[in-house]
């Protein structure tokens, strides 16, 4: 396995203009089959993904992955974003950056969490440059669906007071395994800052767009979810294997698994279900 980092800018059309993100790759010594585009979640960084890279160049593919705009060794504010479309234009840097012998072959989406959110939006405009998704415990659903006076109060302070924070994650809901608990909470790449007022809004109003337009969404889908999970609703993945055009489409719910499926004790069943679901779709 051949590892490499490295740092794209984001263009002047970006809320974030010039800001630097890291980036970093894996690709197996044979030539790759296909090219998988990881996209990490709230308040982590794709340095976390070790092990999931270590499966899936063991099988066959490549994977490139960034620090969001305000996450990991990227520039930013931690638990801010200007605009949900910063995400959406490190995702641009990073797939026009893919090495030349790269982009000629199949590319797979890869999201967690707020990186399903922030993929399955991307997919709107975007998914003819994949050929299929994979979206594990994505943030499409609020566990505590927000009232409406709650989403006019976060509108509110998103305008007044944008980078209050306004919601904190609980750490013990990442994983069953203390150890990866732990190594979260001690991650000096983890900030465990609160997630900021305009951030909350971003995230509601991304998540009620991906709802109304689910349906334009009609390549290959696969969605994972643990089933106790305290983070994002399960729901979510539900309702988007309900509501997206794809033919074809499948739905994991693990029992008790929490949040981070990839990191759970179950974790390489779950990696072998997503990268033979992989070679399936391939296989077509």
């Amino acid at each position: 396995m051949k590892h490499q980092e490295g740092a794209l800018t984001l263009p002047a059309s970006s809320e974030a203009a010039g800001a630097k993100l890291y980036c970093q790759s894996w690709t197996p010594e044979q030539t790759p089959k296909a090219v998988i585009v990881l996209v990490h979640g709230y308040d982590e960084h794709s340095g976390r993904y070790a092990h999931f890279a270590e499966h899936c160049t063991k099988n066959g593919f490549a994977v490139h992955s960034l620090d969001h705009w305000g996450h990991g060794k990227s520039d930013g504010v931690n638990g801010f974003v200007p605009n949900f479309s910063v995400y959406h234009d490190g995702l641009d840097a990073l797939i026009t950056e893919l090495p030349a012998e790269q982009k000629s072959l199949p590319i797979v989406l890869v999201g967690h969490s707020l990186g399903g959110l922030i993929g399955a939006t991307y997919l709107l405009k975007n998914q003819d440059q994949f050929i299929a998704a994979v979206l594990s415990g994505p943030a499409i659903k609020a566990t505590e669906e927000p009232s409406s006076f709650m989403k006019g109060l976060s509108k509110f302070l998103s305008n007044i007071a944008p980078k209050m924070g306004v919601l904190g994650l609980d750490a013990n809901g990442v994983s069953r395994d203390p150890a990866v608990v732990a190594d979260y909470l001690a991650d000096p790449l983890v900030s465990g800052t609160k997630i900021s007022a305009r951030l909350a809004a971003e995230m509601m109003t991304n998540m009620e767009t991906i709802q109304s337009q689910a349906t334009k969404i009609t390549l290959p889908m696969l969605l994972l979810h643990g089933e106790k999970d305290r983070l994002t609703a399960p729901e979510g993945s539900v309702f988007l294997h309900e509501n997206i055009g794809s033919e074809a489409k499948l739905l994991k719910i693990y029992p008790e698994l929490f949040h981070e499926i990839f990191n759970e004790p179950e974790k390489d069943a779950v990696l072998s279900d997503m990268t033979n679901w992989i070679e399936s779709i391939l296989a077509r």
